[in-house]
């Protein structure tokens, strides 16, 4: 599998979406009408051959409204999977007993699954029919649209790994290794499950909720230049982390 999108969720868009944008250097490439079906409005931006998303919800009964208020605001929300053939993953996955709770099937075809089988986190499994080679950083990807190309970032080139919080991190990490069907390893930081393409990380809790997305990892071409822009936009800043949307996005320098 490949960590291919990661998704935050906002009360507004705008406050999250343009210091991403600011900072990373990214682009909006999409605004997917998609996901009104959930009570959302999105941007979707290109890292690489990676996406960030934000999502804000728009309808008093979206679940995404519950999750802000859970959170206690602004906060990680969603990982996107992408693999070879979903339909034979979804099955698998619902034979461990996790429960979905939406699907889609055509060309794009997706799963989400309950978050409370994933730790807390909206989990969905992906894959797109019809390309020739799905595991290229070029190949086609439904949620960002037809020109997200054209909008990649001159400075962050991809997404590394996402961090999740967890009171009890080793014993989600095996859940998620065996859901997914990736390497589980003790690495400096945790225990992380380890993808064809993308690390899970899991980290103890850093807030009262002690579930959801926390972290994430960016790779850049000028990460300096990225800190600097954070600095003078007054965010907060530690070391080679920035804080955007209620996520510490570790910056790395791009090999």
């Amino acid at each position: 599998m490949w960590l291919r999108q990661i998704a935050l969720v906002a009360h507004d868009l705008d406050p999250v979406v343009k210091p991403l944008c600011d900072v990373l250097g990214l682009t909006v490439a999409y605004n997917d009408p998609g996901v009104g079906i959930f009570g959302l409005v999105n941007a979707v931006m290109p890292v690489g051959g990676e996406f960030l998303e934000v999502v804000q919800p728009i309808k008093d009964d979206a679940s995404a409204r519950r999750y802000l208020h859970r959170r206690g605001g602004d906060a990680g929300y969603m990982v996107i999977l992408q693999s070879d053939d979903a339909h034979a993953h979804r099955d698998r996955i619902l034979g461990l007993g996790a429960r979905k709770i939406a699907e889609h099937d055509g060309t794009y075809v997706f799963t989400h699954f309950h978050p409370g089988d994933f730790g807390g986190v909206l989990t969905s499994v992906d894959s797109v029919t019809g390309v020739e080679d799905w595991f290229d950083p070029d190949s086609d990807w439904p949620p960002a649209g037809k020109d997200w190309r054209n909008a990649r970032s001159d400075n962050a080139t991809g997404i590394r790994a996402v961090s999740i919080q967890s009171r009890a991190p080793g014993k989600l990490a095996e859940r998620w290794g065996e859901l997914l069907q990736g390497e589980v390893a003790m690495a400096d930081d945790g225990p992380e499950v380890r993808l064809a393409r993308g690390v899970i990380r899991f980290v103890d809790p850093v807030d009262e909720d002690g579930t959801g997305v926390v972290g994430i990892d960016i790779a850049m071409r000028d990460r300096g230049k990225a800190l600097e822009k954070a600095r003078q936009l007054g965010l907060p800043v530690s070391g080679h982390t920035v804080r955007i949307g209620g996520v510490d996005f570790a910056l790395l320098e791009a090999v």
